[in-house]
């Protein structure tokens, strides 16, 4: 890779937006052909996800497309992101573990212990192995500077809570990976902006967009011989990725005083971060505490997922799926609009928006009934 960059230099082409190109284009292609043998596989196999209590689908459906997506990821991300493992030496290790523990996972359903476990070994890898870390909350709740054994630990639970978060909102068709490609373009545009320093993010940020706009294809299918969902190997994946490229983010306004280091302020971007992510947060919180409320445990299913309450109304998944993602960028647009005010204050916006949307099917259902 290396000498072909040299090639492009001496041609005098811009080496990052031919990686950008490149890796997107490969990216989609290595998904969009794999899923079709991988279906195949899992209906000759019966490799399927069995309709359940929390399911919204009827009828058995392979449920590997994670591999799809891991098997994109990890080539391209190897061939155009290679900066990346180069400077965060265990990040690869830990695709190849959640990738190992999600299909364990989406064939014999792995107890929930095991799993918390595997994340933990994860998380504690790339946060003190790799030392992708939250070294600063910027002022919020007055926290500045975090220490170092307070950092590893937030960071690890982080990273937990997102990678769960990520696969609990994967419960109607399109959602999670719908709302992975606007995450990921989101940051994406974000490091790009940033400068060149950042343009391996940007690449990994485009590699995820490719690979999960060609799992959407198949997913968002009409035909029931083509549709494949991610399973827990393609949500845990992309909400480990997306945990990791939001960490990074944060990182980038902390002035680490290194010569070679662009130095960037942005008092509230841990908040933007949480804006980025808000769906998979505050539905996790929301479903946590209805669930404590009613004195039931945090890990019994139910249906009081967001994506669910939208369900009760009527609407087909990819109309649910529409509605949740615009409601959110909405929140997001809000936050970069009020970036430069209290950090304390645009957190409070941030989750009160995100909590009313967890709540406004709610209202909407109430009122249909009683106008009923």
């Amino acid at each position: 890779m290396k000498n072909f960059e040299l090639f492009l230099s001496g041609s005098g082409i811009p080496i990052f937006y031919v990686k950008v190109g490149l890796s997107f284009v490969f990216s989609f292609l290595i998904t969009f052909f794999s899923i079709p043998t991988i279906v195949k596989i899992s209906r000759r196999k019966n490799l399927m996800d069995e309709p359940g209590i929390r399911s919204s689908h009827l009828r058995k459906i392979p449920n590997l497309g994670g591999i799809a997506i891991f098997y994109s990821i990890g080539i391209c991300a190897s061939i155009f992101a290679y900066e990346l493992f180069d400077l965060y030496k265990f990040l690869f290790a830990s695709f190849i573990i959640l990738l190992y523990i999600g299909v364990m996972d989406d064939i014999v359903v792995m107890r929930a212990y095991k799993k918390l476990v595997a994340q933990i070994v994860v998380s504690s890898l790339v946060v003190i192995g790799s030392d992708i870390r939250i070294r600063s909350l910027f002022g919020i709740f007055g926290v500045y500077e975090l220490g170092y054994f307070v950092s590893v630990l937030f960071s690890i639970i982080t990273f937990i809570i997102l990678i769960n978060a990520f696969n609990l909102i994967d419960g109607i068709d399109g959602l999670a990976g719908g709302y992975s490609v606007i995450c990921s373009a989101l940051f994406g545009i974000s490091y790009y902006r940033l400068g060149e320093y950042n343009y391996p993010l940007v690449v990994l940020s485009v590699i995820i967009i490719g690979t999960v706009l060609a799992f959407l294809y198949y997913n968002l299918s009409n035909y029931r011989t083509n549709k494949i969902f991610m399973g827990d190997t393609g949500s845990m994946l992309l909400g480990f990725l997306l945990a990791f490229t939001s960490i990074c983010f944060i990182d980038i306004f902390i002035d680490k005083k290194l010569a070679d280091v662009p130095r960037y302020h942005l008092q509230s971007a841990p908040v933007v971060a949480v804006a980025i992510l808000i769906l998979p947060i505050v539905d996790t919180l929301n479903v946590i505490m209805v669930r404590l409320y009613n004195k039931k445990s945090p890990f019994d299913a139910d249906k009081n997922h967001i994506h669910h309450k939208l369900l009760k109304l009527d609407l087909t998944h990819r109309r649910s799926t529409f509605y949740i993602i615009l409601y959110y960028l909405m929140i997001v647009a809000v936050a970069y609009y009020f970036r430069h005010i209290n950090v304390n204050l645009l957190l409070l916006i941030v989750l009160a928006l995100g909590f009313f949307g967890a709540y406004l099917p709610d209202l909407l259902y109430r009122l249909r009934n009683n106008k009923n």
